[in-house]
């Protein structure tokens, strides 16, 4: 399988799945609660990431839970200054995590080239800002919305319903422009969610590897993380590298981190072993 992100960086991943390290510009984040909001610490953080073996950054400035309003002034004075200087610094694809077309757009003039929607593109101008950049996308599945309290979600046939929405999403990108081989699709674990929903859609990665898409695995250190193993959220290292190696036995191939070099680890070793089933392995 290729995906392509953006016009320069074209990825097999077969068997090798990519590490897309997360880097928040917000003040709120439920991960690291504004550890590296001084622009500095941001910066030295990208950098890690970078040495640990990242294949991708992605930049979000307002968190996907509930919380205060972020305006779009905010938001893009959060990330476009951001996704510049990491452009400057780094030669790796940089996704901008936004659910507005305009922060998008603004963000791909700077230097992005993929955009990260975790509102399954309910702004209609988000993927013709895309296509016009040459940006990939992934097409997050979420029941209501981004930053709506969701405490009893219902479905009639939870996979099903992710799958269908995901198929969707996919052929509006490919009706607004977007490149074959850049849609990417997110099951959207904890997002209208419970944290049983969640582990069976991980569990169900495969059915989703069916719309012929690259998966995006967003568990790291989430929620449904710590209800499994009963952890707290400093304690779900151990929790995210089983989800992963879990994730990509069942077909995702990006891994959103926040412990790059973990999941880089991870990501590599179950490389090998997929790749041993090769006949050419085999034979030799």
């Amino acid at each position: 399988m290729i995906v392509e992100l953006g016009p320069d960086h074209r990825h097999d991943c077969t068997h090798r799945s990519l590490v897309m390290g997360i880097l928040n510009r917000t003040p709120d984040s439920f991960w690291d609660r504004g550890r590296f909001w001084d622009f500095d610490d941001f910066l030295r953080l990208a950098e890690a990431h970078v040495v640990d073996g990242a294949d991708l950054l992605d930049v979000g400035g307002s968190k996907a839970g509930p919380g205060p309003e972020v305006t779009e002034a905010e938001e893009m004075d959060r990330v476009v200054p951001a996704v510049a200087a990491l452009r400057e610094r780094f030669d790796l694809p940089i996704a901008v995590d936004t659910f507005r077309g305009s922060v998008a757009d603004v963000a791909m003039e700077a230097g992005a080239c993929v955009g990260n929607d975790i509102s399954g593109f309910a702004d209609p101008s988000f993927l013709p800002a895309c296509a016009r950049h040459g940006a990939a996308v992934i097409a997050t599945h979420v029941r209501i919305g981004p930053r709506i309290p969701d405490p009893e979600p219902r479905y009639d046939d939870l996979v099903a319903e992710v799958r269908a929405f995901l198929a969707e999403r996919v052929r509006w990108a490919l009706a607004a422009g977007i490149g074959d081989r850049q849609i990417i699709v997110d099951a959207g674990l904890d997002l209208g969610k419970t944290p049983v929903m969640s582990v069976q859609l991980l569990r169900r990665s495969d059915d989703l590897a069916t719309l012929g898409r690259p998966i995006l695995l967003s568990a790291s250190n989430k929620g449904f993380l710590g209800e499994v193993t009963g952890s707290d959220l400093e304690d779900r290292v151990e929790a995210s590298w089983a989800a992963h190696a879990l994730g990509i036995a069942r077909g995702c191939r990006i891994l959103r981190a926040h412990d790059v070099r973990g999941s880089r680890r991870v990501a590599d070793v179950m490389a090998e072993v997929l790749a041993a089933g090769e006949p050419e392995r085999l034979a030799g």
